[in-house]
């Protein structure tokens, strides 16, 4: 839906956001110009430049001069950290890979998935339990949610064959992320499917993202306690 006439800078900018986010402009793809927003927004061009110059520091837009502003074609997550994709970690370890779905839900939001995603009690969330294999060893059990708000066309996804994450780094871009590592208890599910002791402490790796203000997935990430993290900034 097309804002109002005198749009703030803010409501340009989110505006943008979601364009990006919902891939009505795609990854490289060259956007309209000042002159043409200002005119689309009723604002001044003073205020779009304002808009795009925050999605520019957010990483979401490039702006070259004599050239026009562009989708970046490079997430974030490739600037501020490395959000490893696990085939190819597995790969590079020499091993070979493989998915599993566990279970995919699409849900009304609970209190712990409202607290843990960051979305209002009852809210539509998805719910995926994977697991990626090393040579058909347990590598990683992955808990996720997904805001369908944020990422619309996860709900068409069965995620049989392709990862959420993967689907994500192509298909919901990101302007912010949080990143946690912890080692910790597994859970008794969490045990069972790592083929892990309850008593035997493993490496967990918990990392939330958003577009804008808007959440698009927390991830639980656990693995055997053999587990190393290297990353090269």
């Amino acid at each position: 839906m097309k804002p109002g006439p005198r749009s703030s800078f803010r409501v340009i900018k989110d505006e943008i956001a979601r364009r990006i986010g919902e891939q009505t402009w795609k990854a490289g793809a060259l956007i309209p110009g000042e002159e043409a927003l200002a005119a689309e927004f009723g604002a001044a061009r003073a205020t779009v430049n304002r808009a795009l110059q925050e999605l520019a520091r957010a990483g979401l837009i490039e702006r070259k001069r004599k050239v026009g502003t562009r989708v970046a074609l490079h997430p974030v997550r490739q600037a501020r950290f490395a959000i490893p994709l696990v085939s190819q970690e597995v790969a590079a370890a020499g091993a070979a890979y493989r998915y599993a779905l566990l279970a995919r839900e699409a849900r009304a939001a609970d209190a712990r998935d409202a607290e843990r995603l960051g979305v209002a009690l009852g809210d539509m969330v998805l719910h995926l339990e994977c697991l990626h294999l090393a040579d058909e060893r347990p590598y990683q059990f992955e808990d996720r949610l997904i805001n369908p708000s944020a990422a619309p066309k996860a709900m068409e996804e069965s995620f049989e064959t392709l990862g959420p994450n993967e689907w994500l780094v192509g298909a919901a871009p990101f302007s912010r992320a949080e990143f946690t590592f912890l080692a910790a208890l597994p859970s008794a599910r969490e045990a069972k499917i790592l083929d892990v002791a309850e008593s035997e402490p493993v490496f967990v790796g918990e990392r939330r993202t958003w577009l804008l203000a808007r959440p698009i997935t927390a991830v639980r990430m656990v693995h055997p306690q053999s587990h190393r993290l290297t990353s090269r900034l």
